[in-house]
């Protein structure tokens, strides 16, 4: 038995201990998304021992790790065979488990090109509570078993076990990259936005902040060209652009820096510029936005509600709830899952209403 067997056993047992005497267990990868999610109480369940990509083959682009596997040691990897995780995962100036990753289910800048984490979920091993290991999807492109219960892991926070093992299918970078910068208030940024979003043109990412818009161009070389001849604006450098993205991508941007209580609010992409005297930043063409004050709860869920989206309490300040309150009937659908999965409530209690 090597010693990520033994890990995992080790694993088992303190899961099934815990179930046991109905201890709560409080799950955690390298606690990068700490602050995410409603706060919930425990004995630490430190996943990081089990760790290591256990399969890759470049040409099939799949690569299957361990929860505890480091984001960098995956994203290292996948560099050598130019390949990279679409949904850009943020690490937020720390250094995440794929784990934690696909249990928090955040996505990047590429999102509303590429696509959500979820998407890139094609398999996932779960630990459930009496100790079984639950296999969800597969580990191929075409595998359909299975497939949407992998991807219900994506985003759960840990409520329903330990995702031990996931698959994730991943992407050639890009053969070119360029970013512009255009001067431009936020009305017409979203405007343009909103329009550029439905032409054939390369764009993998954009976002707004403070007069400034930022359009990532991505795709062949003549692709590139052409759409940067046709949008304007002033080209960064490659040093710069690359920068900024992660920068967005880590929320170490200067935006995010601001002292106070930052709010961020999903909703429509052609939904209007939000009336509040906090400082915004858009991304994904207008269908994230971030608002930085200190802004009372309800006025800030009423602007999402208002605008047809959902408002979360992202950090700093106190405003009750993090996640808008679900419904009855989704909270109760929530629950017949958390009872199935987990029938003594030992995985990360407190965060049902945040969880899926």
């Amino acid at each position: 038995m090597d010693s990520m067997d033994v890990a995992l056993q080790q694993l088992r047992h303190r899961v099934m201990d815990a179930d046991a005497a109905g201890a709560a267990l409080r799950l955690r990868g390298a606690g990068t998304k700490d602050f995410y999610g409603e706060h919930c109480e425990g004995e630490l369940l430190d996943l990081r021992g089990y760790h290591g990509v256990v399969d890759y083959e470049p040409s099939e682009l799949v690569i299957t790790a361990r929860c505890g596997t480091a984001l960098s040691e995956l994203e290292s990897l996948l560099l050598q065979h130019q390949q990279f995780l679409a949904f850009e995962p943020p690490a937020f100036g720390g250094n995440p488990t794929i784990g934690g990753v696909i249990a928090a289910g955040l996505s990047g800048p590429r999102r509303a090109q590429a696509g959500a984490a979820r998407d890139f979920v094609l398999g996932a091993v779960l630990l459930a509570a009496q100790g079984e290991l639950l296999h969800f999807g597969g580990k191929v492109i075409k595998n359909v078993a299975g497939f949407d219960l992998a991807r219900l892991l994506c985003g759960s926070l840990g409520i329903l076990g330990a995702i031990t093992e996931v698959s994730l299918k991943v992407m050639p970078l890009p053969r070119t990259e360029q970013t512009l910068c255009l001067e431009i208030a936020a009305p017409e940024a979203l405007a343009l936005f909103n329009r550029w979003g439905g032409e054939p043109l390369p764009i993998s990412a954009s976002a707004w902040n403070a007069g400034q818009a930022w359009v990532r161009l991505s795709g062949a070389p003549a692709a590139v060209r052409a759409a940067r001849a046709r949008l304007g604006g002033e080209l960064l450098d490659d040093v710069a652009a690359v920068a900024l993205w992660r920068s967005l991508r880590d929320q170490t941007h200067a935006f995010f820096r601001q002292a106070g209580t930052l709010w961020r609010l999903s909703v429509p992409s052609a939904a209007a510029p939000l009336a509040t005297g906090a400082a915004q930043l858009i991304e994904w063409g207008g269908a994230l936005r971030w608002c930085a004050g200190d802004l009372p709860a309800a006025q800030m869920r009423t602007l999402a509600r208002d605008a047809g989206g959902s408002a979360l309490h992202w950090r700093g300040g106190s405003s009750g709830h993090r996640f808008d309150v679900l419904s009855p009937a989704v909270l109760a659908i929530h629950r017949r899952l958390k009872s199935r999965f987990d029938p003594h409530g030992i995985f990360n209690p407190g965060r049902l209403i945040a969880g899926l």
